[in-house]
């Protein structure tokens, strides 16, 4: 396929609104209270008689220290000690939803995020990993997709060589802007050094995939000192970036609201730092997976793009379209059949529920056949660029043209000005319409309202 991009500044103008990143569709918004525990036994019941392979995400909730622009589920201390009781549930959990999946299905993705996962001391980790490996059926041949997030602050050669023997393969590593005033200005002081000692330390461990995450828009950036920072990252070569906008919410968000609002980037210079980082990128040879994502050409996510392979949830892009998804520690989310299912975002009542012998179901979602339709046509769009009627209307039963009838008028203004295609049996998304893909799959959302706030599509 053509994994092509063009930046065009007027259509970015006139697109460029709040929409959800479609991590899910529905959207994680729709989730609600009065789906529990037996609501979650049923799906999984019904997963097990499907079978198939799993994906296990953990949130490790702690950080060190609070960076300002950050809007995670985190918990801040400098008291390590804080991890264990923490650590104790999280275990008991994993006990209680390892019993309830059959176990001869293999996890083939592991994901720990947070937060901080190398919050945890190397004991602990290895304590989660036992914990996991006795009670759900991880893979033994190194084949499996697990993967960490890391601070390399709060990283060094043991660590990694750690998480390697624990069987993690692909590492993301945090770090936003090398700029000192930028990293000043939102609590984030990390050097070079110590970045790139992590990176090379992975790569010598044998780790298979590496990526960079960077924010553009965060204050006091421009575009020739973000520049510098790409360029500096560029020479040591990742096989990913993912270079995030920066959505400023102090309203929402508490920790931002220690950002001084005048030093935050016009959203000219927004769009400027986007551009430059789109070129450079495109000029060192990476291509544009979607949703701020970029990876080499041989990367396992650019060639499951091309082949039609791809899938996203709520860890971002994945290969793995066929893994249930359960989410373990406070605030995770899982998808499990056709469901949608979410912990309980408090430490004492995660703990209150672990110590009574409940799953910490907080909230979730059951999909309607509609749901599912939709969801498989977002999906479509905003992983492989391109939406083929037939295969939908084989899955459905379902008479494409006729059932989105209305959502295909309101495409063909889309279509004049050049983001997308309307064939008599596809819809094509053309290169200046992959950054505004978005608003694209914004048409097919039926739950979209105004009242609903999500940070700008670009």
């Amino acid at each position: 396929m053509d994994q092509s991009l063009t930046f065009d500044l007027d259509l970015i103008h006139r697109y460029d609104q709040a929409g959800p990143r479609y991590t899910s569709y529905p959207t994680a918004l729709e989730l609600h209270e009065n789906f529990g525990e037996a609501d979650y036994l049923r799906h999984i019941e019904q997963s097990n008689r499907l079978g198939g392979p799993l994906s296990l995400y953990f949130h490790i909730p702690f950080c060190d220290t609070v960076c300002y622009y950050c809007a995670c589920n985190k918990i801040v201390t400098k008291n390590r000690a804080h991890a264990e009781p923490y650590l104790n549930d999280l275990c008991r959990e994993i006990e209680m939803q390892g019993a309830l999946f059959d176990r001869g299905r293999v996890v083939d993705q592991l994901h720990w995020g947070g937060g901080t996962p190398t919050f945890l001391s190397e004991s602990q980790m290895r304590r989660l990993m036992v914990s996991t490996r006795r009670h759900f059926n991880l893979r033994e041949d190194d084949e499996g997709q697990y993967s960490i997030e890391v601070d390399p602050r709060e990283t060094d050669d043991r660590t990694i060589a750690v998480l390697r023997e624990l069987g993690f393969n692909r590492i993301s590593l945090g770090l936003q802007d090398f700029e000192p005033d930028v990293q000043k200005a939102v609590n984030r002081i990390q050097t070079e050094q110590e970045t790139f000692a992590v990176l090379e330390a992975a790569r010598n461990e044998g780790f298979r995939s590496t990526s960079i995450d960077l924010i553009y828009g965060l204050p006091l950036q421009t575009v020739e000192s973000f520049s510098r920072t790409l360029e500096k990252i560029l020479q040591v070569s990742p096989e990913r970036f993912s270079v995030f906008n920066y959505a400023h919410l102090p309203q929402r968000f508490k920790t931002q609201r220690q950002i001084d609002d005048a030093d935050i980037p016009v959203p000219e210079v927004k769009l400027a730092i986007l551009q430059m980082v789109i070129q450079r990128l495109t000029e060192a040879g990476y291509v544009y997976i979607g949703m701020d994502h970029f990876a080499k050409p041989n990367d396992e996510l650019a060639v499951a793009q091309r082949e039609g392979k791809l899938y996203r949830n709520f860890q971002g892009y994945s290969t793995h379209s066929e893994c249930d998804l359960i989410g373990l520690g406070i605030t995770s989310i899982g998808r499990v059949g056709d469901a949608y299912i979410q912990n309980v975002k408090n430490l004492d009542t995660y703990r209150q529920t672990i110590e009574q012998g409940r799953l910490p179901v907080f909230k979730g979602f059951e999909l309607s056949w509609d749901d599912k339709l939709r969801r498989a046509v977002i999906s479509g769009l905003i992983c492989h660029f391109e939406l083929k009627f037939r295969e939908l209307e084989r899955e459905f039963s379902i008479d494409f043209k006729t059932y989105f009838e209305q959502e295909l008028i309101e495409l063909q203004k889309m279509a004049e000005d050049g983001l997308l295609t309307i064939d008599t049996d596809q819809i094509l998304v053309r290169p200046a319409g992959r950054l505004l893909i978005r608003n694209i799959c914004m048409v097919f959302d039926r739950y979209l309202t105004e009242k609903q706030q999500f940070s700008k599509v670009i």
